[in-house]
């Protein structure tokens, strides 16, 4: 398999009427404008319809990275590389996985993920930028200074993720 044949989803999530919850929103659109990301990198941002990044998954991608907010009681604007570990429905009953489901436009993304796992579309490597926030409040537009500065690291992150991804999986 050639770089070139390898597919990565590199995926913004968020609510940017919430504060530092638009981080990984802020950080794809940012990515968005550079002009040396590789034709086999599909950037998007999603915000919180978590049908939008199921519906684009659905088309096959070897590597999944999400970029969003995450809360782990650090200081506010550190970054986390993290590897999502999905819960377990197998217990549930018909009626609770589709109430878990029923919702896909409001999913988060971990009930998205679960989604694609379900169906067998998730992809092998899924990982997750996520940058400790200062405050998430309803209707508060823009990030906190200290999360706007981390988002240069935080783009720098993710190119070296695409590229560490890229030449591992070229040799294949």
């Amino acid at each position: 398999m050639s770089d070139q044949d390898y597919r990565l989803l590199v995926v913004g999530v968020g609510n940017v009427l919430q504060g530092d919850d638009g981080f990984g929103v802020e950080l794809a659109n940012r990515l968005m404008l550079r002009t040396d990301i590789p034709d086999n990198i599909k950037l998007m941002e999603t915000g919180i319809g978590g049908m939008s990044l199921i519906q684009e998954l659905m088309y096959g991608y070897d590597a999944l990275l999400i970029l969003d907010a995450y809360q782990n009681g650090g200081e506010p604007g550190q970054l986390y590389l993290l590897e999502p570990i999905l819960p377990d429905l197998s217990g549930l009953k018909p009626h609770e996985l589709r109430d878990y489901f029923a919702d896909t436009h409001y999913a988060t993304p971990m009930r998205a993920l679960n989604f694609l796992s379900r169906v067998g579309q998730l992809p092998k490597v899924v990982n997750i930028v996520g940058c400790e926030p200062e405050e998430i409040d309803d209707m508060t537009l823009g990030l906190s200074k200290v999360v706007t500065d981390a988002i240069p690291k935080a783009e720098k992150m993710t190119i070296d993720w695409i590229s560490r991804h890229l030449k591992s999986e070229a040799y294949l």
